[in-house]
């Protein structure tokens, strides 16, 4: 008996791992489920991941980079977030999908696309994990080419950079190096927790401005 991914039932917070996929397997998945859905899908030579996340989960990916928007914004700084859009390559037998993700430095490159190939396009400059439930597998994103790659694990935000196509654990974010990014962005993503949105956002952008 065949079992199809429609039948697959995966409760939030897990993640599902099946090995010996194909490429077409894998495309053939993304167009059934489409992009309305509540799953998250990771591919990497041969090797399928589907996360289904948590609202907690969900809440810090959408604060952080609401952080990230509001440093570019107040720097006067032109960028695209993609959220979780699917990026993939048959030639590196990789595909992913970020909790979210920004062109910053090659958003005129990509300005205005309405499909990003990556065979021509550049990858995204920086990347958003949050992982509170599965730890994040460096292998696609370092195929891939993302510059930089930010992982929460509900405490503390770990800041890589890819150097020599490996990824380096660094102090400083590249992309802002004149804000201690790693420390402030969960001292004032706790603070959301308990002062709600909006206080938190007015009271990051004055910080914001107050180191400009």
């Amino acid at each position: 008996m065949k079992v199809t991914f429609e039948q697959l039932v995966i409760p939030p917070g897990r993640q599902l791992l099946m090995k010996d996929i194909s490429w077409q397997m894998y495309e053939d998945l993304l167009e059934n489920l489409g992009e309305k859905r509540g799953s998250r899908i990771n591919y990497s030579q041969g090797t399928l991941e589907i996360m289904v996340p948590l609202p907690e989960h969900e809440d810090d990916k959408v604060m952080i980079a609401d952080f990230v928007k509001a440093i570019l914004e107040e720097r006067d700084i032109e960028f695209r977030s993609l959220g979780s859009t699917t990026f993939k390559s048959q030639r590196m037998n990789q595909g992913l999908e970020a909790d979210d993700c920004f062109y910053i430095e090659n958003e005129a490159v990509v300005r205005g696309q309405k499909r990003i190939d990556l065979s021509i396009d550049p990858p995204p400059d920086l990347a958003i994990e949050i992982d509170i439930t599965a730890r994040t597998r460096f292998n696609n994103y370092e195929a891939l080419g993302v510059g930089e790659l930010w992982r929460f694990d509900g405490t503390s935000l770990e800041i890589n950079v890819l150097q020599n196509s490996v990824y380096i654990q660094c102090e400083e974010s590249p992309h802002f190096p004149e804000f201690s990014v790693k420390t402030i962005i969960p001292e004032y993503l706790e603070q959301s927790k308990i002062e709600g949105r909006n206080k938190t956002m007015k009271a990051f952008r004055a910080w914001i401005r107050e180191q400009i």
